[in-house]
């Protein structure tokens, strides 16, 4: 299915989001190509998979088309990722009636938690949370894509101090 994503980014500064924390899914996700547009196969909760591909069109948008595949085949696929695979805990978080995915990173970028919302244009402008930390919008070291593709582990201590302490570890 066809669709436009619009979201924006944000580190998340502390743990005032988890009261407000609704259902969570358990993530793991690889990139199955390195070139500019993204094909992404992802496992949910172990019970559920996804095939995604994206292509950049202008500003914050980006086309998204998202196929549900066999649990099996998305294994697989798995196995064949260009890059690492990542692993994290999404939450879905209710903030002044909108819904944010707050991300908690494990595995090579556990301690990194990260906040998206998804907006219906670019001149969409929600209300921010208290929790939330600096803007990482546009930023690539913050995309999936980019963590899958990093060759070395990265050093979170690196970003924390950058980033003001945003990054708990």
């Amino acid at each position: 299915m066809k669709a436009t994503e619009i979201e924006r980014k944000f580190l998340v500064r502390n743990d005032g989001w988890r009261r407000c924390a609704g259902i969570s899914q358990v993530l793991q996700q690889a990139y199955l190509s390195r070139d500019e547009n993204a094909v992404r196969v992802r496992v949910i909760d172990g019970r559920s998979a996804c095939l995604t591909i994206k292509f950049r069109t202008s500003g914050l948008a980006k086309d998204e088309f998202e196929y549900e595949i066999p649990v099996e085949e998305a294994r697989e696929l798995l196995l064949h990722a260009s890059g690492r695979v990542i692993e994290k805990t999404r939450y879905r978080v209710l903030h002044d009636g909108r819904n944010w995915d707050v991300d908690v990173f494990a595995g090579a970028y556990e301690g990194l938690t990260l906040a998206e919302i998804e907006m219906a244009s670019e001149d969409d402008l929600p209300t921010l949370p208290q929790w939330l930390g600096r803007e990482v919008t546009g930023n690539k070291r913050y995309s999936n894509r980019a963590m899958a593709a990093a060759s070395h582990k990265p050093s979170l201590h690196v970003w924390a101090a950058e980033d003001g302490g945003a990054l708990r570890l």
